[in-house]
């Protein structure tokens, strides 16, 4: 193999395997704090960068009108849930989180939509329109849930992905879209052509990991989420409100799906559908991390990078098989080396 293409596919998968990695971090969070396995996880980077190039065509998104349904039926659920306890000043926060909030985010879309306001405007609000959905799914969806078994969990978020990609198709369509790039440039680097909206795709992939690593490490709803994720009855004996930590905790992984589609809409065209598959690659690097190490899920989605970006090289028609053999012998291998659990609460 030539140099140059040696250097070319390894810069394709490290630019890959940076979503991956934001993919896998996510939800390895969201398994340690609430015990899902959050596939539905891709859907909210098809909706973000479908949300986004919907902005930069001008148009008002339809997942827009997914947050404000979602927002009025996680205030139905809400209300219910706590019917026992509700009080004046709860029910004003629910309404302002779960109704009002949408309004504003819908108020201000439609404010800066015909002022052409730019990129990164757009994608500030394409955040605003997705992240809040993760919340919203977890008081409607999960919340309930619980204290169920992880495969009950499990069932559940096949099903909120089923419902997903569902309303994907209705409130987006069938066609494909691409959207402008935070940058135009490009960089010569020996060999390479290094575009610029690579580089933000690094840049922001590894400033977001610092800034979560500094978010755990340093304060103090990090280290409550820290703690929920090591004990949630301890967490809850001291104090720590573990049903909130699950609502930060999937605000978190939409934030993150959010801004991956986002960043990778520019160098693909994103179907309704698309964040599936981009999903499962961010899932078999947290599979590899064990769904608890953070680093290792990191490391293993650059390798998953770098290896499907090899497999389109030399058999691009087996690459997502390629891909996804790998968890075949990492489940072998820790399927060996621990204990048969029959029933894990």
């Amino acid at each position: 193999m030539d140099p140059a293409i040696l250097l070319i596919l390894v810069q394709d998968g490290v630019v890959n395997g940076a979503i991956y990695a934001l993919l896998a971090l996510s939800l390895v969070l969201v398994f340690a704090v609430t015990r899902v396995i959050f596939i539905p996880q891709g859907e909210f980077v098809a909706f973000g960068a479908l949300t986004y190039a919907a902005l930069d065509a001008g148009q008002v998104p339809g997942s827009i009108w997914l947050l404000c349904g979602l927002g009025a039926a996680s205030c139905l659920a809400s209300l219910w849930a706590e019917r026992h306890a509700l009080s004046a000043r709860r029910v004003l926060r629910l309404l302002a989180g779960t109704i009002l909030l949408p309004g504003l985010v819908l108020g201000l879309t439609r404010l800066l939509l015909p002022l052409q306001p730019g990129v990164l405007v757009q994608a500030l609000l394409a955040l605003a329109i997705v992240t809040p959905m993760a919340p919203y799914l977890y008081r409607v969806a999960f919340r309930p849930l619980a204290r169920a078994s992880v495969l009950v969990l499990l069932i559940a978020a096949v099903g909120v992905h089923l419902a997903l990609v569902g309303l994907g198709l209705v409130f987006f369509g069938p066609e494909g879209s691409r959207a402008t790039g935070f940058s135009d440039a490009s960089f010569t680097l020996g060999p390479l052509m290094v575009p610029g909206q690579s580089l933000w795709i690094v840049g922001l992939s590894l400033g977001l990991m610092l800034g979560l690593f500094g978010f755990f490490e340093f304060t103090l709803f990090g280290k409550a989420l820290r703690a929920t994720a090591v004990n949630r009855l301890g967490a809850r004996l001291v104090g720590i409100a573990t049903a909130q930590s699950g609502e930060v905790a999937f605000g978190l992984a939409g934030a993150i799906g959010a801004l991956s589609g986002i960043l990778i809409v520019p160098l693909t065209t994103i179907y309704y559908d698309t964040g599936f598959l981009i999903g499962l690659k961010g899932f078999t690097a947290a599979i590899i991390g064990g769904l608890a190490s953070y680093p290792v899920a990191a490391l293993a989605a650059i390798f998953v990078g770098v290896l499907e970006s090899f497999a389109s090289f030399w058999a691009s028609a087996f690459k997502e098989v390629i891909v996804f053999t790998v968890i075949i012998p990492v489940l072998l291998w820790r399927s060996l080396g621990r204990a048969v659990v029959e029933d894990e609460e």
